[in-house]
């Protein structure tokens, strides 16, 4: 299967690392290269090619000090989006995204509805901020709260700490949130190795940016009303870093949604249930419903 690797430079000059699977006429982007090329390789056929990169300041696309290239936070996503589709010349393309990402992907069907053709949603964050779920459709467990409070414990001794073995105490305890089965925790891949990834790097972003960006997303019935293409949604019902609830809505809210429910799975629900969520993907790609793939009403 033919790969390459390039960089592709957005309007403002910031380079995005993108890694490229197999020769087929139909492009899938799929946003986070370093997290997902390797689980994600298998949905590589003979009539796609698949398109991964790295967000901005993430993986080993450019490290961004320039805090104007970053404080458009989420909005800033949706437009490398756009220039990696421009890069691959095609202006239909399929997406794939997880978990913030399965937002960003949303918003730029809504920016750019004639440049998409069909939209993947894993473990999306729900499309109406600070909506509050009942408990069943949250995965709030003990594990969450026991989890939560050693994470706190660490942030509150961070300045005692080495920052890369507190990086890795941080992952150590942040993986076991990801899966619903402990004993699946050692499967969730970080690529700790690269400076974009530690802890200090992320998490600073991440407050700082990009969560700010989609509290202040404030979208409304009639946004998703207009992303007009097909939605495939999957989500585990034991996710606990984005609500099942936020799935449902996206299912109910979008036009023409779907969604397939992984009932013993988190927030990374293809270690979990590989052949459910990639042969349900595959499918989808292949222009079908999955016939696990409901309407939610």
């Amino acid at each position: 299967m033919l790969s390459s690797e390039a960089f592709v430079t957005t309007e403002d000059g910031v380079r995005l690392f993108v890694r490229s699977v197999g020769s087929g006429s139909r492009p899938v982007i799929i946003p986070s290269a370093s997290f997902l090329s390797d689980a994600f390789r298998r949905l590589a056929a003979a009539d796609r090619t698949l398109v991964f990169y790295d967000l901005r300041n993430r993986g080993r696309s450019d490290h961004v000090d320039d805090s104007s290239k970053l404080a458009r936070g989420i909005q800033h996503d949706v437009d490398d989006l756009e220039a990696v589709r421009a890069h691959v010349g095609v202006s239909g393309v399929d997406l794939i995204g997880h978990s913030y990402m399965g937002l960003m992907v949303a918003l730029h069907a809504m920016k750019y509805p004639a440049h998409v053709r069909r939209v993947v949603q894993i473990a999306p964050a729900a499309p109406y901020h600070g909506r509050k779920y009942p408990a069943h459709l949250t995965g709030a467990d003990e594990t969450l709260m026991d989890i939560s409070a050693k994470l706190a414990q660490l942030q509150a001794n961070r300045q005692f700490e080495d920052p890369q073995a507190l990086g890795q105490k941080m992952w150590g305890l942040m993986r076991m949130l990801y899966v619903a089965d402990p004993a699946d925790a050692d499967k969730v891949f970080w690529p700790t190795d690269l400076p974009n990834e530690s802890a200090a790097n992320v998490m600073k972003h991440w407050s700082e940016n990009i969560a700010p960006s989609i509290e202040r997303l404030n979208l409304t019935a009639e946004d998703l009303a207009g992303v007009k293409v097909p939605v495939l949604i999957i989500h585990g019902v034991k996710d606990r870093h984005a609500p099942y609830g936020g799935a449902r809505e996206w299912a109910i809210g979008l036009p023409d949604a779907r969604l397939v429910t992984i009932d013993d799975a988190a927030h990374m629900p293809w270690i979990e249930a590989p052949d459910a969520v990639f042969n349900s993907i595959a499918t989808f790609l292949g222009g079908a419903w999955p016939e696990a793939a409901l309407r939610i009403t």
